[in-house]
């Protein structure tokens, strides 16, 4: 792990210095993400460039990199699934209210929140990971998969097996004997 970061940061004073941090983390210090992933071995590198915008918000030019190890949901393969996201964060600190609320920012903006006017560096890495998560993991480079529930596919492409009745059809009976009375 590199450490050319320190372990908290004021957001206030790191913009008004204009500050670049940047390093890498293990993923097995992550435990948040470690607990979504097939291992915990690695790290992710990160570049935290603080400033302010022309509204004098904190903003963090924020960018992580890593190879995050996940287990296909469709092959149950494991495979690294690269993450290489960059986001425009925007501090919201209470502590330092500067007039600039949460629904006051424009939309290329995500928000970040401090913690007694800090910001933990290895968080903020973890929680961008976190966001870079895909819902289903997929090796890339599959063959399209193709479902089924057993039996032969119907015209409307259902697949209902054979010498079986419709469940539905009762329902359809009841509904038409309804229609006549």
């Amino acid at each position: 792990m590199s450490r050319d970061f320190p372990d908290w940061v004021s957001p206030q004073r790191a913009a008004d210095g204009k500050r670049v941090y940047s390093g890498t983390v293990l993923l097995s210090r992550m435990k948040r993400l470690a607990s979504l992933l097939d291992s915990v071995e690695g790290d992710a590198s990160f570049v935290a460039s603080f400033r302010r915008d022309l509204d004098k918000r904190v903003v963090i030019d924020f960018q992580v990199e890593a190879a995050l190890p996940l287990v296909c949901q469709v092959s149950l393969e494991s495979y690294n699934e690269q993450v290489n996201r960059h986001c425009e964060l925007a501090v919201i600190d209470d502590d330092h209210d500067d007039g600039h609320g949460q629904d006051e920012l424009p939309d290329s903006y995500e928000v970040v929140e401090t913690e007694n006017g800090r910001m933990a560096l290895a968080a903020l890495v973890e929680d961008e990971l976190i966001l870079a998560l895909p819902q289903v993991p997929r090796k890339p480079g599959l063959k399209k998969v193709e479902y089924s529930t057993g039996g032969t596919p119907s015209e409307s492409g259902v697949s209902q097996e054979q010498g079986k009745k419709n469940p539905f059809a009762d329902l359809q009976n009841l509904l038409d004997r309804k229609k006549q009375n």
